[in-house]
């Protein structure tokens, strides 16, 4: 008996795990362009941030790393749970859910992200200063229409 439930805990288990899964995009530069265009980030901006997604998450909105102080960070910016997010309920800095900001939909990653960027600049993000702070950013000039 205890055979058979092994397979529909596992059937659980996919099922549940199914919309992260589905919800997960990576993006394309001009497709996060369009998005940040959208979002009110100015053209001028928008190499650095750019630079930044493909630095930190390889442009890929569900991507959650855990580090070694017990926080994880978020989504196609990495937004850390210490200071800018909670698991499993509204609060930071941000006000958001860390889930919140690992679907397809990042609205809500660049809102958390742009006050991250008020804040303390693009410096926040040790990956930045490393990839992106005096180098060649991405060219996005060929995008089309992004603002």
């Amino acid at each position: 008996m205890a055979t058979r439930q092994i397979p529909w805990t596992i059937v659980g288990l996919f099922l549940i795990c199914l919309p992260a899964v589905i919800n997960a995009k990576i993006y394309t530069k001009c497709e996060l362009a369009k998005q940040l265009t959208a979002n009110g980030i100015s053209r001028t901006y928008q190499g650095h941030w750019v630079c930044l997604a493909i630095a930190v998450s390889g442009l890929d909105s569900a991507k959650t790393t855990t580090l070694p102080n017990q926080t994880a960070s978020y989504g196609i910016f990495q937004i850390n749970s210490k200071e800018w997010c909670r698991v499993g309920y509204k609060g930071g800095k941000c006000n958001m859910k860390c889930e919140d900001l690992v679907t397809d939909n990042i609205t809500n990653a660049i809102k958390c992200s742009k006050i991250i960027q008020q804040q303390n600049g693009f410096n926040e993000w040790i990956m930045w200063q490393k990839k992106c702070k005096g180098k060649d950013l991405p060219d996005i000039t060929n995008c089309g229409a992004i603002g």
